[in-house]
């Protein structure tokens, strides 16, 4: 029995899939419970339509995180931080402080998770600083730290 999948069932497919299920599972589980809906002509061309949907609109956000990634990798921003005269900063920078900045002074808004710092940066000077835009898509945005007294 052909079934169309309406959301992800464990061990059989995931949401939008077109099945061969047993007749009784199909019956007395997918379709009762809700999981699923017989697979008729209009049922799998729906499905199908669905997925070419949602492939688009994935590729259109990818296509946008690696623009916004690219426009990452040409900004370099600056944070002022109280520091000590050897240059080391009485705080530290990080991550949420590197997202607040971008967003101030550039106007591109990131997650502060995406910021991916190992440390947190406690040196006055340049600093490269990944920020992940999408799965795989990573920009390396600059950060000139300043001191002051």
């Amino acid at each position: 029995m052909k079934v169309v999948l309406l959301e992800n069932v464990k061990n059989v497919g995931n949401k939008g899939d077109i099945v061969d299920v047993k007749d009784g599972y199909g019956r007395n589980f997918l379709i009762k419970t809700g999981k699923g809906v017989i697979g008729n002509k209009e049922n799998i061309a729906m499905a199908e339509t669905t997925k070419a949907e949602e492939a688009q609109k994935v590729a259109a956000e990818r296509q946008a995180a690696v623009e916004l990634a690219k426009t990452i990798d040409e900004t370099e921003i600056t944070i002022t931080e109280r520091a000590g005269e050897d240059g080391k900063l009485f705080g530290s920078v990080t991550s949420k402080d590197i997202a607040e900045a971008l967003e101030n002074q550039k106007g591109i808004k990131v997650d502060k998770r995406k910021v991916e710092l190992e440390m947190p940066l406690r040196n006055v000077g340049r600093a490269e600083v990944k920020v992940k835009t999408y799965q795989g898509v990573v920009g390396k945005l600059t950060v000139l730290i300043k001191g002051e007294a």
